[in-house]
């Protein structure tokens, strides 16, 4: 049976109408819990995927597991407190993740616990066409539960658009564009005017490079452009040294300080 150790999701006032308030010596100010059937809460458990919709009445934990599942998992989403939260109101997410992604009941959940948004997403609107758009631009296992993977998904596809639409202002072909965002898909994450546009301006203006250079190593944006890039680009400039961006930004900064020092 999938458990999720640090998901949290606790029966809200609606689930029945016979939940009652269970009071505890050691109320804590910012979690509510209710009494609910076990029926209820195996139902619940099975909606959210800690527990596999098929599995068999024979499998499915006793009561006091069931009751340990629920207090011992927690998730801070405030929508999920609401007394019209309905467990089926984010349902097709899970099919979502389930189906199209291909994700495992333990990397969905992996997926909703680094980025909780996703479980109000519109599977339509949002997360199926941006794992389209994903996809026709390369990026693979995006079932694998990363911070990066998880906000990707909830991105919408117009924004991840924008970034292709950049590069190309930059002199970047689609098929080059594309192939920048497969092999650097953290770039989706990146703002086009605090991030990016200063990068750019600043290895054309300051380091005096040129865009080809870029197109042979793109991961020149991962950089910090304050902590790194800056910083070596002067180091080098007072020793009148020019190399490669790859070798500039790749190296530790102990072989790079060694070797011009």
């Amino acid at each position: 049976m999938p458990l999720l150790h640090s998901l949290s999701l606790l029966p809200t006032p609606s689930s029945s109408s016979s939940s009652s308030l269970v009071s505890s010596p050691h109320p804590n100010p910012h979690f509510i819990k209710f009494r609910t059937s076990y029926r209820e809460n195996i139902r619940y458990l099975k909606t959210l995927r800690v527990i596999r919709p098929d599995t068999k009445p024979n499998k499915l934990p006793l009561p006091d597991a069931t009751d340990h599942l629920l207090a011992t998992t927690r998730l801070p989403l405030p929508n999920l407190f609401s007394s019209n939260f309905d467990p089926t109101d984010v349902a097709p997410v899970f099919d979502f993740l389930a189906d199209d992604l291909s994700a495992s009941p333990e990397q969905s959940c992996g997926l909703i616990l680094r980025c909780p948004d996703l479980l109000f997403s519109d599977v339509e609107f949002c997360l199926r066409p941006t794992l389209h758009f994903l996809k026709q631009v390369g990026v693979e296992k995006l079932s694998t539960p990363t911070n990066l993977n998880a906000h990707l998904l909830n991105t919408r596809v117009e924004k991840l658009r924008g970034k292709v639409r950049f590069l190309r202002s930059l002199g970047f072909s689609y098929e080059e564009a594309v192939k920048v965002c497969e092999r650097l898909p953290a770039i989706f994450g990146y703002s086009v005017e605090g991030n990016l546009k200063p990068k750019y301006e600043y290895l054309v203006e300051e380091m005096e490079r040129n865009v080809e250079e870029l197109k042979k190593f793109p991961q020149y944006f991962g950089f910090s452009l304050e902590k790194k890039i800056v910083p070596r680009h002067l180091h080098l400039k007072e020793r009148n040294v020019r190399i490669a961006l790859n070798r500039m930004l790749l190296w530790s900064d102990q072989r790079f300080y060694a070797k011009w020092k």
